[in-house]
């Protein structure tokens, strides 16, 4: 079920004993679970609610919970968080703790609202707990948001926020934010308490309210050492360095970065569109969009070589062999 509906039924429709929440977007995992703490009329520290980390907690604790009768009120509220059982994780309960869960999912207790969420981007399906689950369990899917929806969803809010803006402004906006949905509303808090009155997205707030994250002043570092940008990739260096950043962990995301280059460049030639590089290699679609538009500009050798050099610096500086800060600057001359 998508959040929206899911959102509508948890506050019009009538309850039902299971939910399943399924996904990684914790923007939206928030949402569902305050939805429940509204139409219930409870706070987290109520009587009738009880939160669980199943990683931390002895399912027998739990299944107290969920046999006991709600407190002068028509339901309680059970959050099980962190179900590792459901992956393909070697920990798990002891079996006759998970057959009692299953046994329970199949007759829940009327009264009591069970809503498990699995924050993870996939669970273990042939589990006979994870089919049970989702037969008995109402799903709602959180899992992270495409491009197109992000873009759809932050230009509602802005919307019913009444702040103006334009298309340009909008991409420029979700750019800063990586087209990541939880980023982008953790931002657009900031930016409506500073609006206030003056209704106005331009990029100078933007830009004065959004810092430029590690990975995207990397991203940035990257480009500037493909084109050969020497001054431009020295300066950002520098300014890194001043704000605390260590060389090496600079490498390593330059090393991910060009790692995810040459995958994407290989897929590419195979045949694979956006979508699918973004499934096979586990990332954002956002960054392979990225990806995909710039390694048309380099050869498979040129990335191939500078990834070698990177490691065998990160080798070497690991090792003590050179000063981390003179050399890194000397790799990006010579590149």
């Amino acid at each position: 079920m998508s959040i929206q509906k899911a959102l509508q039924q948890i506050k019009d429709d009538a309850l039902q004993s299971v939910y399943f929440v399924y996904g990684q977007e914790y923007y939206l995992i928030e949402q569902v679970k305050q939805a429940f703490f509204e139409r219930l009329k409870i706070t987290n520290d109520s009587l009738n609610f009880a939160n669980f980390d199943c990683e931390e907690t002895d399912f027998s604790i739990i299944y107290e919970e969920l046999q006991a009768m709600p407190f002068f009120d028509d339901y309680r509220l059970v959050f099980m968080e962190q179900p590792f059982f459901l992956t393909s994780d070697k920990k798990s309960w002891e079996q006759t703790q998970i057959d009692q869960l299953v046994e329970y999912l199949k007759n829940p207790v009327p009264s009591t609202i069970l809503v498990v969420f699995a924050s993870y981007e996939k669970i273990d399906e042939r589990k006979k707990l994870s089919k049970q689950l989702k037969k008995s369990g109402i799903l709602i899917d959180v899992h992270p948001l495409n491009e197109t929806e992000v873009t759809s969803y932050i230009q509602q809010y802005l919307e019913n926020e009444a702040i103006s803006f334009n298309r340009e402004t909008l991409a420029y906006f979700l750019k800063y934010c990586d087209y990541q949905l939880t980023k982008a509303m953790q931002e657009l808090q900031k930016i409506n308490l500073y609006l206030a009155d003056e209704k106005q997205l331009t990029k100078t707030i933007i830009d004065q309210l959004i810092p430029k994250t590690l990975e995207q002043n990397i991203f940035e570092l990257t480009q500037n050492v493909l084109l050969g940008n020497k001054a431009q990739a020295l300066q950002l260096f520098d300014e890194l360095c001043l704000q605390g950043e260590e060389p090496i962990k600079m490498i390593a995301i330059l090393i991910g970065q060009l790692r995810l280059f040459i995958q994407t460049k290989f897929l590419m030639s195979k045949g694979y569109q956006q979508a699918n590089i973004a499934e096979e290699l586990k990332v954002h679609s956002y960054r392979v969009k990225l990806a995909m538009q710039d390694v048309r500009k380099y050869e498979t050798q040129r990335l191939f070589a500078l990834f070698n050099q990177l490691v065998e610096l990160d080798f070497q500086i690991k090792t003590g062999q050179v000063d981390k800060y003179f050399a890194f600057q000397l790799f990006m001359l010579k590149v």
